[in-house]
């Protein structure tokens, strides 16, 4: 079977004269996290829109396997404090969502004590799994998460991290991860994109590490000292280029 859920294929986006990305190549495979890396306005969230359909490619193709279900996290939530809105019905307005599921993910995510809360006063960890029990009712099989911690505190990150490494175990669905938390987000990640308008270099944390163009933009000693690598065995390996290769037929 072919286990590649998205493909981006040379994809390039220029935008009022600025080019903000240029021939990306890159897939997301069952059972794999991905997580894109770089500087600010490198690009990241805008192949996230790519994938998403909100930001269509000045060329190249975005490819989706035909069974293809996101769901997407945003990196933010804005509700306005005068809406009177609980964490139940604010879930209970994904399209197509049944709502019997929401207890049940609420529950996943230890947060069901949360249901009936207001959600403009969760707090920031709160509102994050909010936001990603919202992913999860569209039952995907890849999880499209941006910046998925933001505003969380660090023990906060870990659990989330944590969190959804176990998601990814449980549904065997693959994960596009938006972040700039290196030193977290490195040790439960299979590939590393590291994108600064183009793909910079791609691979497992530990090649990425010790590659020119990411010490470059991140600094030797972040790259050497201050990252938790650790290695996460899967039926796929990289080749020298740092490129994902399975014993199943691709494409």
């Amino acid at each position: 079977m072919n286990d590649i859920l998205a493909s981006f294929d040379n994809i390039s986006i220029k935008f009022d004269g600025r080019t903000l990305l240029a021939n990306i190549n890159m897939d997301v495979h069952v059972g794999e996290i991905v997580t894109l890396i770089g500087p600010n306005g490198s690009g990241k969230s805008t192949l996230i829109r790519a994938l998403l359909g909100l930001q269509l490619p000045t060329s190249g193709k975005v490819q989706k396997h035909h069974t293809l279900r996101i769901g997407y996290m945003p990196q933010k939530l804005h509700i306005d404090p005068t809406l009177p809105l609980t964490v139940t019905h604010f879930l209970s307005l994904v399209r197509g969502v049944d709502k019997k599921q929401i207890p049940t993910v609420l529950e996943r995510l230890s947060i069901e004590r949360l249901a009936k809360k207001q959600v403009h006063t969760l707090s920031g960890g709160e509102t994050q799994r909010v936001l990603l029990a919202r992913a999860l009712l569209n039952r995907p099989n890849l999880l499209v998460l941006d910046e998925p911690v933001q505003g969380v505190d660090v023990n906060g990150q870990v659990e989330l991290y944590n969190l959804i490494a176990a998601i990814r175990d449980e549904l065997n669905c693959g994960v596009l991860m938006v972040s700039h938390d290196l030193h977290l987000v490195m040790a439960k990640t299979d590939t590393v994109v590291c994108v600064n308008q183009h793909v910079c270099c791609s691979g497992s944390p530990q090649q990425v590490t010790q590659h020119p163009e990411y010490q470059a933009l991140f600094g030797v000693p972040g790259a050497e000292n201050s990252l938790a690598i650790y290695s996460h065995h899967h039926d796929h390996v990289h080749d020298n280029n740092g490129q994902v290769s399975t014993n199943n037929t691709i494409k």
